[in-house]
């Protein structure tokens, strides 16, 4: 529960209210006069108004010296509202400029400095001491309060932006990937064009299966357009179409028929990872097959880069009208059974989680990342495998 800053200074303004009240108990067994209702008044309109601190210091800070003005005019002792005094230029000194805290601190001093000329101290190179070393020590505290306030929101906004950034950058980066998915499909639309051209007189049926085939292609090409589109025009987003020289991908797409490959080359990395496939094999969308891949890679780099030696296993599930894929380790190299190594949580804007969170948004999908009970670390990635399901709507959970 979040306590609202009001609150904070209600509470705060009790503990000089307090202090105060302690001393203008003894002030009578200190040799000064006992205080009497109006002392009593003047002491609380000097210390409740800093319950209104946060709102308005630099109000606040001259009503608590104006009462203590008032208070040391009537002979009573100085030290009561003195903790009041302190905490209003603290306020101050945290809040303002320099320029506004310098002021304020040299009327604090000047109000000391008449304290104790008109109760005729003794020691008034004691009271001249303090008159100027507390002011400078409250307004030093201040100042380093403030700073680091001020670079607290700074910092905030840079992550925010370095976050933005990282969000903007890998929406594009996706975006690029569907190019070359629908570059495939129009290479599919391009060669079965051209065989039922060919065959259309001579052999309707494998005709009708090229049109047919064409169909389901553009179909496809179509929705991905629509994905990659929606991804570069998201928040303002502005990006290539990533259309390289040529007009063609240099590569093709990854997809599930490369899983096998890169986990070999995780294992050559040296973590053993165990794949298995559940259920009966059948055609996926390329988008969902790159999906797929690319949140696989990075669950086993995070693996190599952060659990090395540790066991994974990739299960990758065939279920009605939808794909799963889980990525698990046991985490031996960092743990035994007692939780997660805090290395390995994702950092709020990890890109390579931003990565895993944008694909499977993308796609309609849900993602669960984190410890798992048992030890080590799981990514567990479903997706829907029709059109219709994928426009239901998506979800994360971290």
């Amino acid at each position: 529960m979040r306590i609202r800053p009001l609150t904070v200074d209600g509470l705060t303004a009790l503990v000089p209210t307090t202090v105060a009240c302690l001393l203008g108990a003894e002030a009578g067994t200190q040799g000064w006069p006992p205080l009497d209702a109006f002392a009593w008044t003047l002491v609380a309109l000097t210390n409740l108004p800093l319950a209104l601190r946060g709102l308005a210091p630099v109000t606040v800070f001259l009503v608590v010296h104006l009462g203590w003005i008032v208070y040391v005019s009537l002979g009573h002792w100085p030290v009561v509202n003195s903790p009041a005094a302190m905490v209003a230029l603290y306020t101050v000194a945290s809040t303002r400029t320099d320029r506004i805290t310098g002021a304020c601190a040299a009327l604090m001093s000047g109000v000391w400095i008449y304290a104790g000329v008109i109760s005729d101290s003794d020691a008034m190179a004691s009271v001249v001491g303090q008159a100027i070393g507390y002011p400078l020590v409250l307004w030093r505290f201040g100042y380093v309060a403030r700073r680091s306030a001020e670079l607290t929101v700074r910092l905030r906004a840079e992550q925010a932006e370095r976050a933005r950034r990282e969000v903007a950058e890998e929406r594009v980066r996706i975006a690029r990937e569907l190019h070359d998915v629908v570059a495939h499909h129009m290479a599919v639309i391009n060669v079965q064009a051209g065989l039922a051209r060919f065959v259309f007189d001579s052999d309707a049926r494998t005709a009708r299966e090229a049109l047919t085939t064409i169909g389901n292609a553009g179909g496809e090409a179509l929705a991905e357009l629509r994905r990659m589109l929606g991804l570069l025009r998201a928040d303002g987003v502005d990006g290539s179409d990533g259309v390289q020289e040529g007009g063609a991908a240099t590569e093709p797409t990854p997809g599930l028929d490369r899983l096998e490959e890169m986990v070999e080359r995780v294992r050559a990395g040296g973590v053993p990872v165990d794949l298995r496939v559940c259920g009966e094999p059948r055609p996926v969308p390329p988008g969902v097959q790159l999906c797929v891949y690319r949140v696989v890679q990075e669950a086993l780099t995070n693996v190599l880069k952060h659990a090395p030696g540790a066991a994974a296993a990739v299960e990758l599930a065939y279920r009605a009208g939808e794909i799963g894929v889980s990525v698990t380790d046991d985490g031996r190299a960092k743990e035994r059974g007692r939780g997660v190594d805090p290395d390995r949580m994702p950092a709020p804007g990890g890109h390579g989680l931003i990565g895993m969170r944008e694909r499977a948004k993308l796609y309609g999908g849900t993602i669960v990342v984190g410890p798992r009970r048992e030890g080590g670390f799981g990514v567990h990635l479903t997706l829907p495998t029709s059109e219709q399901a994928a426009r239901r709507g998506d979800a994360v959970t971290e």
